[in-house]
């Protein structure tokens, strides 16, 4: 199956409403609203860079169990940046270019315990290092793709996800072809299972690039966590291991190991964690997750979007929560990097704050402070955004 095939799910989407009386029609958007500068020491120039999205579309739910989406989104851009295709490689990157496209578009039927999706989607797996939306982003993330999602026990639910294109945040008309999106033949299998305090979720990521050999990889991994929060307090550990090896027609030869160990405590409305992500790397190859949210991990600053050839050690201290009527909320976080075997990257500090502006809408103030030791260069980068949803 392509991806017009796929996209075929779209014309039955639209064409079911007319065969069955709808249950339910919702119109929903959202507008975001945003400037971000970087300081970057590698550019003689600052970027700086204010952007609006509007992301609008139309939802239903009708028949007998089924459902569809279509969605479309707008950007438009202003100031000084390089956002992947305005040929201003002279500043830095800020990979949020203006444009129009059709970001989501799928169908979905739910029978007893299964869930079915097919079209253009959203997909978040787990905590999204393997596969999310980079939904920081203003043009996000989505993939063509069959999600089947199936509750075989109250406590046991089976996902399987094949994914056929990938739609990726620099949009289609980035200058280079390959960040505007990869035709794909991966398969990603989970089983979660949970217990009380306990959460196990072995899964499998069978990632074939059909536009570039050198980025297919197979990944295996078990996910666990021991949650025992109770009423805002207690502690929890999540834990990961995971291995990397080429996959399909990869002419490289690599096996690349990645743990995560994060405990956390909470005391109320704040939420103090410590954590030690692992990317392995032989100096000439690491492990990559180029389906993930990146910027979800590993600092702010993206400069470890794509792992170093000697890999990464991620050492961090990190905080959160909310003010105590609900309105703020907040996080600070600070990252010390290293290669896999010895040397060292520079360290990170970040900070955020959400705060209400008036009904519906929701501002956001946050920084990100890069201080090399080895790796790339300084970088500071400060963001003001407002957002509205409706």
């Amino acid at each position: 199956m392509r991806s017009d095939l796929v996209l075929a799910a779209l014309a039955a989407a639209l064409a079911m409403p007319c065969a069955a009386q709808a249950q339910q029609w919702n119109a929903q958007w959202n507008l975001r609203v945003r400037h971000e500068h970087v300081d970057d020491a590698a550019f003689a120039r600052n970027a700086d860079a204010t952007t609006a999205r509007l992301r609008a579309g139309v939802h239903g739910k009708f028949g007998e169990g089924w459902e569809s989406l279509l969605e479309a989104e707008v950007i438009g851009s202003a100031g000084n940046f390089n956002d992947g295709s305005n040929r201003k490689a002279a500043w830095p990157a800020v990979i949020d270019p203006a444009g129009a496209e059709l970001n989501q578009a799928w169908l979905r039927h739910k029978a007893g315990p299964a869930l079915v999706t097919v079209g253009r989607q959203r997909l978040l797996a787990a905590n999204q290092r393997w596969l999310g939306n980079s939904g920081w982003r203003q043009n996000e993330q989505t993939f063509d793709a069959i999600a089947l999602d199936w509750r075989l026990h109250p406590d046991l639910v089976l996902g399987y996800w094949w994914l056929d294109r990938v739609h990726r945040v620099a949009g289609d008309d980035a200058l280079d072809r390959l960040a505007r999106g990869r035709a794909l033949d991966t398969h990603y299998l989970e089983l979660a299972w949970k217990r009380g305090a306990l959460q196990l979720a072995p899964y499998v990521l069978l990632h074939r690039d059909r536009d570039l050999a050198t980025a297919s990889t197979a990944t295996r991994g078990l996910r666990g966590t021991v949650d025992r929060t109770r009423d805002g307090r207690g502690c929890r550990v999540t834990a990961e291991i995971a291995r990397q090896r080429e996959h399909g027609n990869n002419p490289q030869r690599f096996s690349h190991e990645y743990w995560l160990l994060e405990p956390a405590c909470n005391a109320g409305t704040t939420v103090v964690r410590a954590g030690w992500e692992h990317l392995g790397g032989n100096g000439e190859h690491a492990l990559q997750a180029p389906l993930g949210t990146l910027h979800a991990f590993n600092g702010w600053a993206d400069k470890f979007n794509a792992t170093p050839p000697g890999g990464l050690d991620d050492r961090y201290l990190g905080a959160g929560g909310k003010s105590a009527d609900g309105r703020l909320d907040w996080q600070v976080a600070w990252h010390d990097y290293r290669a896999d075997h010895g040397g060292r990257y520079g360290h990170e500090i970040d900070a955020s704050l959400g705060f209400p502006v008036a009904r519906g809408v929701r501002g956001l103030a946050k920084l990100a402070d890069y201080q090399a030791d080895g790796y790339a260069r300084d970088t500071r980068k400060a963001w003001l955004q407002l957002e509205w949803t409706h």
